[in-house]
């Protein structure tokens, strides 16, 4: 054994644990966001005129069926990816990338929330739930010999993942809440 290998379990809260804390934080955005989106969208495109108007667009457009479905598609994933860390003993890349993308987006979130100063939607549980899971799960992990390091390179390419999934299941979600109607078989 080498002298970081231990005989320390990372244990079943450390890994599947991440579909849980992402299940309350995800929870907060689903009730969060409709009611954001209307009302602080607007004031927010005065404050930041900057972003395109694509953006703004774009996010005013979600409405809540397409926004679950995408939730549900970044479910799938997060519990894939926490079940390929069960299996492996917290060994699994991408487990570590998934851990590691849900608390760098718990960062966002807070940074998004200073950026508006106030409540955007996943601020409140990022502090609660969503860091310190990340940070617990990270030193179970590390406990066990198991923890790769957070390297720019690895961060680059996870958080590469993630956008890529957040842009692919809001896309799917989109095109399966498209109504049937005029639809070719």
């Amino acid at each position: 054994m080498s002298r970081r290998q231990t005989d320390e379990p990372v244990g079943a809260g450390a890994t599947l644990g991440l579909p849980a804390a992402w299940a309350v934080h995800d929870a907060e955005e689903l009730l969060a966001v409709p009611h954001w989106v209307r009302t602080r969208v607007p004031g927010l495109r005065e404050c930041f005129p900057q972003v395109p108007d694509a953006v703004w667009r774009r996010l005013e457009s979600v409405d809540g069926r397409e926004f679950a479905l995408a939730v549900a598609g970044m479910g799938v994933l997060v519990a894939a990816a926490a079940a390929d860390g069960r299996r492996t003993g917290g060994r699994s890349r991408f487990y570590q990338a998934a851990l590691d993308g849900f608390g760098l987006h718990g960062l966002a979130h807070l940074a998004q929330a200073a950026a508006v100063r106030g409540y955007t939607p996943g601020s409140a549980t990022s502090p609660l739930v969503v860091v310190p899971f990340w940070l617990w799960a990270r030193t179970r992990l590390r406990r066990a010999g198991v923890l790769r390091p957070l390297r720019t390179r690895d961060a680059v390419l996870g958080l590469g993942a993630a956008g890529a999934a957040l842009a692919g299941t809001p896309a799917v979600a989109r095109r399966l809440s498209r109504p049937t109607a005029g639809r070719r078989p």
